[in-house]
């Protein structure tokens, strides 16, 4: 697949270059780090420190995807931008936070 493939099927859009909003995800991205920074890492608060910090990646990963001029609906699609940009192994590992995401949301789902 190819980052191309996404925009073909409708879950990436081309989009205007929306300065405020870039800044605005950013600085919501920083406040989220520091407040995620304050909680202690243990057992009960693993898990959900981990797809936080997730969120607050995908969130980055947004505002440089339209700084690029484009929005991006699906989370897969982040991995195949990367790879455009010539950045490898920041797909591979966000891939990976990715897989490790879902896992956790599909165990909250079994739970219910």
């Amino acid at each position: 697949m190819r980052f191309d493939d996404f925009i073909k099927k409708g879950e990436v859009r081309k989009a205007s270059i929306d300065t405020s909003l870039i800044k605005s995800i950013i600085e919501f991205s920083k406040k989220d780090l520091l407040f995620l920074n304050t909680i202690k890492l243990n057992g009960y608060a693993a898990q959900k420190l981990m797809t936080n910090y997730y969120d607050v990646l995908r969130s980055i990963l947004e505002a440089i995807a339209l700084k690029k001029g484009f929005k991006i609906y699906n989370h897969e699609a982040f991995t195949y931008f990367l790879r455009e940009q010539h950045e490898e192994l920041i797909a591979v590992k966000f891939d990976s936070y990715k897989k490790i995401y879902y896992a956790y949301l599909d165990s909250i789902e079994h739970e219910k």
